[in-house]
């Protein structure tokens, strides 16, 4: 049980280690050899250029101008000055609302965190209820709802909190939902032509024996979409293509790694090993085999190219692009045939989002596969609370003195025994919780999502779900058995809920101690980028020879949706939570909001490079999650009254979670069509402005090559199906199916030269 002084040795060590990586991060970033891991966007943008060195070689690597020592904090007002309209042009609007989820907690906490200072702790803390009961408490709760007495007139004030704190966090709530779909329409309308506004995803497209896909495709799109359509890609499944040339440029990174070491000492040619990670083996000349092995898998490249080009790595999917954005909204917000499971049509996401492992995945085994991992997250969750319980038992003095006995006098010692309650718990959960995103992420993969976002969103909703049952339940009631057993023993039945009641708020000196090592450390710890640092000079030094090469290796990174939004969305749950059970936790969740915001403002500004844009597509679900965690902390506080016998006050907070319910389904009525739906309105004032200004605008030319596999880039291949004739328009007519039960369609064929039977000729042909 960590007492206030366990958590002040935990606040001077995690503030000590944030300074320190604050301190490093503010010397380092004005060295010139650092230059591109600390502003690696600047770069890419084209707008900035490496430091001048003067000519000395000291100045290439280290800043000798002391008066830029003199501003190391000039990083701090520079990170907030950049307005949001110049930041949303700058890093593009998903980055800029991730950013108002920070200053969300801000405008949310600061408000309560005050209420509470002022109204609920002196109203806990003048009692002594704790000191007459036989439980274990520290002086953290001695400020908490736990030092009230059963049946006081004193919980009203609680109750009274409770519906204060609600009010205000759904009132924010709703204006930063008006205020971030007001965003999104905005940049929807005034961002530059891309090719997913004018493009739909088509997938499972039936069979036809007469037909290949790609003549499918065209022919179903003219006779239904006639005045829209504009062009397809088929698809390709090229996932074993994508191995082998990821492979290949993995020995290309070798080999340019041996040739620069056997240039720096010719004297001797580099051997390495054949065998498993090159630690064993027969031992051969480094330079040799990787030319052999690239010579090897070019001429694999090559046969698996010329197998893709037959009909059986064609995928029953296609992007179909419009003519108009009016006419691709049409498409992808309609049922497209009166069987709703085949021509599935769907906004296609922007060339930089597709997932292009996934569109090989056959339509039909997606629902099989996301029941498979709804079974497996489900398992995963639950039996994860095994090796969390145990760690955290051994994270405590009672653990470590049973698993080794032998240092219980240093244990004993007052500055070790605080450092092991107070730090200890908080950074072991931590490290327990590291290659989790990366397991929910290849599960998400694994389901079948085409979209980088897409994928980001379902594994962010697994990683809060585990948290929520793990971190956040899993610990208050793990911490209670393990805490409270003695007392559990010695108390009859009739008394566990009491005992429960009065554990629950008792968990927040833990949390805090989290929020410390996870909030505080943690985020400093990011602005530091010490593994791009090591990577960056380490690939600088081996493998750059050019700039492009140099430019590959800065790894910019960006916001980790999957795995970033559910940690946010854990301090919201517990600032929610502990609200008004125990308001003291409240000022460790502002210094983390706070130092967060600054910190991502700067990486966003200076480091991170977006893999793609949504458009805030998340918010609904930041949305729902912070509905989530108010519902969760008023369910838990009425369950706590009701231990206490407050049962004047207790039915009151029913109408709590119904009204929060209520506003949530109001929301989502109000503003989610926002995220989901794109105006036909919007639509054509932005395609008839667009005609306006750029009446000669060949878009053809612009979608043509949009969404061809990555691995296809360099090969000048278009399998698209022109749709206009030779002056450029439109030939609103219809194609000619090969299909034997459609000879009578009135269509000129693409594939042959062939004239088109007139309408006479038809009406002539169908009286015979």
């Amino acid at each position: 049980m960590a007492t206030l002084l366990d958590i002040g040795v935990s606040a001077a060590i995690n503030i000590l280690s944030a300074l320190a990586f604050l301190l490093a991060f503010a010397i380092l970033r004005l060295q010139p050899f650092n230059d591109r891991v600390y502003f690696p966007k600047w770069y890419l943008k084209g707008l900035r250029s490496s430091p001048s060195s003067n000519g000395a070689f000291v100045r290439k690597f280290v800043n000798l101008d002391y008066t830029s020592y003199l501003k190391i904090l000039a990083w701090i007002p520079a990170a907030l000055q950049m307005p949001e309209p110049e930041l949303i042009e700058h890093a593009g609007l998903d980055s800029a609302v991730y950013l108002r989820i920070y200053l969300l907690g801000l405008k949310i906490f600061v408000p309560i965190a005050f209420l509470g200072f002022a109204i609920l702790v002196p109203v806990n803390y003048t009692n002594n209820t704790l000191e007459s009961m036989k439980v274990e408490y520290s002086d953290v709760d001695k400020l908490s709802i736990s030092n009230i007495p059963k049946g006081s007139d004193r919980f009203w004030t609680h109750l009274v909190m409770a519906y204060a704190f609600t009010f205000w966090t759904c009132f924010v709530l709703l204006k930063e939902y008006e205020k971030v779909a007001s965003m999104r329409l905005h940049f929807l309308a005034s961002e530059r032509r891309r090719p997913d506004q004018f493009t739909v995803l088509v997938r499972n497209v039936p069979p036809d024996p007469d037909e290949s896909i790609s003549e499918l495709v065209e022919h179903f799109f003219l006779v239904n979409h006639p005045e829209h359509y504009l062009t397809h890609q088929i698809v390709y499944d090229a996932n074993n293509l994508s191995k082998v040339v990821k492979k290949k440029k993995n020995m290309k990174n070798w080999l340019d790694f041996y040739q620069l070491r056997h240039e720096r000492n010719p004297s001797k040619r580099p051997i390495r090993k054949t065998g498993f990670l090159g630690l064993c083996g027969e031992k051969v000349d480094a330079i040799d085999y990787y030319t052999t092995e690239i010579a090897k898998l070019s001429k694999e490249e090559v046969e698996e190219r010329d197998r893709i080009k037959g009909q059986n790595s064609i995928i029953p999917a296609a992007f179909v692009s419009f003519r108009t954005r009016w006419g691709a909204a049409v498409c992808a917000q309609t049922q497209q045939t009166r069987n709703p499971t085949i021509w599935l049509a769907e906004w296609a996401p922007e060339p930089r989002d597709v997932y292009w492992n996934n569109l090989a995945v056959p339509f039909v085994h997606l629902t099989v596969r996301r029941l498979i991992i709804a079974v497996a997250l489900f398992f995963l969750i639950f039996f994860f609370m095994v090796p969390i319980a145990f760690v955290q038992s051994l994270a405590n003095i009672e653990g470590i003195e049973k698993a080794v006995p032998f240092l219980r006098p240093l244990i004993e010692r007052k500055l070790i025994k605080s450092f092991i309650q107070g730090f200890l718990p908080g950074i072991a959960l931590k490290i327990f919780l590291i290659l989790l995103p990366t397991i929910l992420m290849l599960m998400s993969k694994f389901e079948g999502f085409v979209a980088l976002s897409i994928l980001e969103r379902k594994s962010a909703s697994k990683y809060y779900l585990f948290l929520l049952v793990n971190v956040f339940l899993g610990n208050i009631i793990t911490g209670t058995a393990f805490q409270q057993l003695n007392t559990f023993i010695h108390q009859s039945v009739n008394d566990f809920p009491r005992i429960i009641g009065v554990a629950i708020p008792m968990k927040a000196s833990f949390f805090i101690t989290f929020v410390m090592v996870d909030g505080w450390a943690g985020v400093a710890g990011e602005i530091l980028r010490l593994k791009p640092l090591i990577i960056y000079h380490l690939r600088n030094f081996f493998l750059v020879k050019t700039e492009k090469d140099r430019e590959e290796a800065m790894e910019p990174g960006s916001f980790d949706f999957g795995s970033s939004e559910p940690q946010l969305q854990l301090y919201f749950l517990l600032g929610l939570a502990y609200a008004v059970v125990t308001p003291f936790l409240l000022p460790y969740i502002l210094i983390f909001f706070g130092l967060a915001y600054l910190v991502f403002r700067h990486q966003v500004i200076n480091v991170y490079n977006q893999e793609y844009e949504s458009a805030a597509a998340f918010w609904p679900d930041v949305h729902g999650r912070i509905i989530c965690a108010l519902i969760i902390s008023q369910v838990l506080l009425l369950g706590l009254l009701s231990t206490k016998e407050a049962a004047n006050s207790t039915p009151f907070l029913i109408a709590l979670p119904i009204l929060t319910i209520w506003f949530n389904k109001f929301c989502k009525s109000r503003y989610e069509s926002a995220f989901k739906k794109y105006p036909l309105q919007e639509a054509m004032m932005k395609d008839t402005l667009e005609r306006i200004k750029e009446p000669n605008l060949d878009l053809k030319n612009f979608l043509l090559s949009a969404y061809i596999h990555p691995v296809f880039k360099e090969m000048d291949e278009d399998d698209s199906v022109s749709c206009f004739d030779k002056d450029g328009e439109f030939e609103n007519v219809l194609v000619p199916t090969k299909r034997s039960s459609r000879r009578n369609t009135p269509v000129p064929s693409k594939y042959n030269d062939s004239a088109s039977p007139s309408l006479s000729d038809i009406g002539r042909e169908q009286q015979l």
